[in-house]
């Protein structure tokens, strides 16, 4: 009996020695036998992250009971528990899924092209001339003036005008920025909010939109990370599950 209750004691000792220890967790991410490179590897207990190295590796810290996250764009989300099994045999193998690919409708219509036939001396003529009005060439609003000491040419300075206007507009061009939705759909997987968040496609919508209606988003517009960015995601969940739960009762 006492044998028994200390081999008992010796057991539960020993695995709250380890839930309590971190530990350096090495492991690698592959689909389908493919070593995959620069996935996400997150610690979402501890908010730690790290990515996987051109052989596929990966080393964080964990403790026991820890979730670790794995992200990519080009393949479904995964979560994994961390139990005593992974922290002692320190080898652990994610298989990831893939998406399936979208392919978006083509239409191929027969379009018949017509050939044409220029020599070298139309190709030298066209070159030199290729500032001159053409003769027979009618624009509305426009006469053409023939003969006079001047025979300015309207056709090549309306191009020059145009020229002019289109490079003034091109430099008031801004960089498009980054919208809050942008950044959301290149870091996380259409799958993490359904497993993760609990968040159906209606609700997400709505949740992206209260999301977007933080100040705090813009923050991550300027400093994108993707540990910040799950880290405001969780944060954001939380609340509006609450405001839901407030509406409904």
């Amino acid at each position: 009996m006492k044998v028994k209750l200390l081999t008992t004691i010796s057991f539960f000792t020993y695995q709250l020695a380890i839930s309590q220890t971190e530990k350096t967790l090495h492991g690698k991410v592959i689909s389908n036998s493919l070593i995959l490179k620069g996935i996400e590897v997150i610690n979402k207990t501890a908010q730690t992250s790290t990515t996987t190295n051109a052989l596929g590796e990966f080393s964080i810290s964990v403790k026991l009971q820890d979730s670790l996250l794995f992200f990519s764009k080009d393949y479904l989300f995964t979560r994994l528990k961390i139990t005593a099994k992974e922290i002692e045999s320190n080898n652990l193998i994610v298989n990831m899924i893939p998406k399936a690919e979208e392919l978006n409708e083509v239409i191929i219509s027969n379009v018949t092209a017509k050939d044409i036939f220029l020599t070298k001396e139309d190709i030298k003529q066209i070159k030199l001339n290729d500032h001159k009005s053409r003769p027979g060439l009618k624009i509305e609003g426009f006469n053409e003036v023939k003969g006079s000491p001047l025979d300015i040419d309207f056709i090549y300075l309306g191009k020059q005008v145009y020229n002019l206007f289109k490079k003034d507009e091109e430099s008031k061009k801004e960089i498009p920025k980054i919208d809050f939705r942008k950044l959301i759909a290149t870091t996380c997987p259409e799958d993490f909010f359904l497993k993760e968040l609990k968040l159906n496609s209606e609700e997400k919508e709505l949740f992206l939109q209260f999301c977007d209606a933080d100040p705090k988003s813009n923050i991550l517009l300027g400093n994108p990370n993707i540990l910040a960015t799950m880290e405001f995601l969780y944060s954001k969940n939380d609340e509006f599950k609450k405001l839901k739960s407030e509406i409904k009762n």
